[in-house]
């Protein structure tokens, strides 16, 4: 078995500061950093480190491997942000309250989970669902 953990996730947005902001801002994530460029961000959520790096910061970093595609205007990308908490019409709201644009109503799920999704800021995809009760 190797040491290996899964240290950072990250997403490639148009505005650095202003997503770090809005994670902030509607969950209470503390803020890390944001440099002085505006093109990299984190937020704490715990052991895994949410960030944020600039399109513009990507495109540099990836182009001798052709890029990535660039951000939708409509719709995101395809992967999310989880947030698990025990009252998402609550954490829906803060979202809301916060700039995130609705995408999904809250739904509960056969196996008794509620799932709900906003988009962020840069349409960053995030789930709010209640615990999945594995027992």
């Amino acid at each position: 078995m190797t040491d290996i953990s899964l240290g950072y996730t990250i997403f490639y947005v148009d505005d650095v500061a202003t997503t770090v902001d809005f994670f902030s801002d509607a969950f209470g994530f503390p803020k890390r950093f944001v440099t002085p460029d505006n093109d990299y961000g984190e937020v704490e959520t715990g052991p895994t480190c949410l960030a944020f790096a600039s399109t513009v910061l990507a495109t540099t970093n990836l182009a001798e491997a052709g890029g990535f595609a660039p951000i939708d205007a409509d719709r995101p990308a395809a992967a999310s942000i989880t947030l698990i908490t025990d009252d998402v019409a609550s954490a829906l709201a803060r979202a809301i309250e916060a700039g995130a644009r609705p995408y999904v109503a809250p739904i509960d799920k056969p196996w008794g989970q509620t799932v709900a999704y906003v988009l962020a800021p840069s349409n960053v995809l995030v789930e709010l669902a209640t615990p999945v009760n594995a027992g």
